[in-house]
């Protein structure tokens, strides 16, 4: 078989399971430069802080415990010799060693003029941990697209939905390790799905229920054809291809 067809192949079936890694040692806590923010955290927190990174000579890298990751990041926010009070970036990292996957929270401090990088590791079994909503707003989509690509549930979130693929997307979270390239349907059934949609199919039920009690009117996506039948009147065609 050649490399080429090895490579289609490879596309069909998606990406293997990595196998799982054995946990790295750290360096000594004397290696590492200093950073206030660590050593505050560690004398406040204690067992709940783990590993202590530095990557790119002055980015650190602090690992939290999941089931106190709420309490940790309000401390961080509010404490005055902190106040990390901006959310730079919310985001999650699977690099597929079948054992977890990380929550990510790059955080800037607007009043010390310094930042830090938080890292909660979630079991793959188990993706769920208190949301941040509350403590910094610019949470709220950052945390729907996590929940989106990785499947990371956010206790706590008012509105966890996604927000870049489909509300009824049943095909999985699209940034996991495990999702194949191509998708875990074939190519016949996702375009049997994308054709067969209403106009309901594009808003959650909790759209939909606004839309009620506002009397709004749903555009017409499909005007005629129905289910399964591509909409002939938006066809230059006229639904009789090319």
């Amino acid at each position: 078989m050649s490399d080429f067809k090895k490579g289609l192949d490879a596309l069909e079936s998606g990406p293997g399971t990595s196998p799982k890694e054995t946990p790295s040692v750290p360096p000594p806590p004397e290696d590492l430069p200093p950073h206030p923010t660590v050593e505050a955290l560690r004398s406040r927190f204690g067992e709940a802080i783990g590993r202590h990174e530095v990557v790119a000579g002055d980015e650190h890298i602090l690992y939290i415990d999941p089931a106190r990751s709420l309490e940790v990041l309000q401390w961080l926010r509010d404490e005055p010799e902190q106040r990390y009070d901006f959310l730079q970036d919310l985001t999650a990292i699977d690099y597929g060693n079948g054992v977890s996957l990380q929550v990510v929270y790059q955080l800037w401090s607007t009043v010390h003029k310094r930042n830090i990088r938080l890292k909660a590791e979630l079991p793959l079994e188990s993706l769920e941990i208190d949301s941040v909503y509350y403590v910094w707003r610019a949470a709220d989509w950052l945390e729907r697209e996590v929940y989106d690509m990785f499947g990371v549930v956010f206790q706590g979130h008012p509105d966890l939905r996604r927000i870049l693929m489909p509300y009824n997307y049943a095909e999985g979270h699209p940034l996991r390790k495990d999702f194949p390239l191509r998708g875990r349907f074939s190519r016949a059934e996702q375009t049997r799905r994308a054709l067969s949609m209403k106009t309901e199919d594009h808003y959650s039920p909790r759209e939909l229920e606004v839309a009620r009690r506002l009397g709004q009117k749903l555009p017409e996506v499909m005007t005629e054809g129905g289910p399964g039948v591509p909409n002939a009147a938006l066809d230059p065609t006229g639904g009789q291809g090319i």
